[in-house]
Order: C-alpha cells, then sequence, then structure tokens
C-alpha cells in the first residue's frame, strides 16, 4: 500500500467496509457520518485558505460580508453530493476505483466556470454548465464582487439542483449498498485488503 492510501481517509473506509456495515450503523447514520466528516475537514481547510488569502495576498474576503455564505453553503453541499457518489463508486467497483473518484473536481472546474466566465465557454460547454451548481455560485460571485447585487434567483436555482443531486447520490448509494450486499461485494472488498 502507498503512503497516500495510508493517509486517505476515502480509502481507509473501502477497505474496511465489511466492518462498517456488520456493525449496527444504518446506512443514514453512515451517510451522515460521511457527511459531517466532510464538513468539518472542508471547514478547518477553508478557515486555512481564508487566513492564507488574506495574510500573502491582501485579498479580504471579510469585505462582502455574509453576501458569501448562500455561495459557500452551496458549494459545501455540492462537494457533498460528490463525496456520497465516490463513495458509492468505490463501493460498487472497489479501492482500485479510487483513481477515477480522485480527478473528478478537475474535470468538473472547467464547466463551472471557476477561473472565467461562463460566456467565453463553447456553446455545447455552456449547456453542461448549466446543470452544475458551481456554475451559478461563481457567476454569482462575480456579480457581487463587481459591484452587484446578490443574485437571489441564481442562488435559488443553485440550491434546487443542488438538493437534487444529494438526492440523487443517497439514491445511488442506496443502490449500490443494496447490490454490495446481495452479490457479496463487502466481504470481497474486505478480503482483498488483508492480501
Amino acid at each position: 500500500m502507498s503512503p497516500l492510501h495510508r493517509l486517505t481517509p476515502l480509502c481507509r473506509t473501502t477497505r474496511n467496509f465489511l466492518n462498517i456495515f456488520a456493525s449496527p450503523l444504518s446506512i443514514t447514520e453512515y451517510l451522515a457520518g460521511l457527511v459531517a466528516t466532510s464538513i468539518a475537514t472542508s471547514s478547518i481547510g477553508l478557515v486555512v485558505m481564508l487566513f492564507l488569502a488574506t495574510a500573502v495576498f491582501g485579498l479580504s474576503f471579510f469585505t462582502y460580508g455574509l453576501m458569501f455564505v448562500p455561495f459557500l453553503l452551496i458549494l459545501f453541499l455540492f462537494g457533498i453530493a460528490l463525496g456520497i457518489f465516490g463513495s458509492a463508486v468505490v463501493l460498487r467497483f472497489g479501492p482500485a476505483a479510487e483513481w477515477f473518484i480522485w480527478p473528478v473536481p478537475a474535470l468538473v472546474s472547467p464547466f463551472a466556470g471557476v477561473f472565467y466566465p461562463l460566456s467565453t465557454l463553447p456553446k455545447w460547454m455552456q449547456y453542461l454548465a448549466h446543470i452544475l451548481p458551481p456554475s451559478y455560485v461563481f457567476e454569482g460571485m462575480r456579480t457581487v464582487v463587481s459591484g452587484g447585487a446578490v443574485p437571489v434567483t441564481t442562488l435559488l436555482w443553485a440550491g434546487v439542483l443542488v438538493v437534487l443531486y444529494i438526492f440523487l447520490a443517497c439514491r445511488f448509494f442506496m443502490h449500490v449498498y443494496k447490490h454490495a450486499v446481495r452479490t457479496g461485494l463487502i466481504a470481497r472488498y474486505s478480503a482483498e485488503s488483508l492480501s
């Protein structure tokens, strides 16, 4: 096992699926635990990044006050949806599928318009961008930074999309879990981690 695998919580979880699902935890409790730990680690990362951006680059995000909180909440929720989806993929295909999960945020970022406005994208990419909540977040943040008002309609639409993605990710996880239990995949992954 590489040093990266030892440091990755998702890897440790996938190598321990049998123990987790043999415990009295329900799937809802398991997913709630994943979400809670993700929020905690992401919050720590956010605080560190805000501190570094302020100290090193002189950027002050606090001038925008509470206007950015809904944007950050939507990004958190979308990250949770991606995390649940990623956990389901690893549960379905085993620890070897981790290579597929790690690049997902990098593949999504061009469609989210993280570094440039969506209007600069080709039309086909713009269509895909409109089904991703982060694209609304970054467009809305650009509006606020350029002196405009908080785009409430954009935030509401992003909120609806992110709730839909969380629901779909949870359903996908439940489907994969039931398949893994029915076919014995969980026991196979646990046996692989012993070898």
